[in-house]
């Protein structure tokens, strides 16, 4: 199983959607890892060889940021916005979509569900 950047890629997927498993590496960030440590993208994972391993190791630890280390930079961001109290800090703190997004209707996964909508029950007969 090959590691990269503390991350177990699996082993039965092809290389470029594989290097996707790493937290801060997309499409174009894996294809352009991937292209600089010459090793072709369509061999699977359990096909490397220990040489390619390495050098794709090295290229993602030298030139991106990912892992534990853009979650700290993401969460820092955050925070200063929440500590510098301008909207979208107070967007944070409070639970609320931060992107301008309506509210009035959806934003459940974001607010949460408030209270169930009862049904109207029928009124029954004396």
């Amino acid at each position: 199983m090959a590691r990269i950047a503390g991350v177990d890629i699996p082993r039965n997927k092809k290389l470029n959607i594989a290097i996707r498993y790493i937290y801060g590496i997309g499409p174009t960030n894996g294809a352009e890892a991937i292209s600089r440590a010459n090793v072709n993208p369509e061999t699977r994972v359990r096909d490397l060889t220990e040489e390619e391993i390495a050098r794709l190791r090295e290229v993602v630890e030298r030139e991106y940021l990912v892992e534990g280390d853009l979650r700290r930079e993401v969460q820092m961001n955050i925070k200063r916005l929440m500590d510098i109290a301008c909207y979208r800090g107070l967007r944070h703190r409070r639970g609320m979509p931060v992107r301008g997004q309506r509210t009035r209707t959806n934003a459940r996964t974001r607010r949460g569900r408030k209270g169930q909508a009862i049904g109207i029950k029928k009124k029954t007969k004396k």
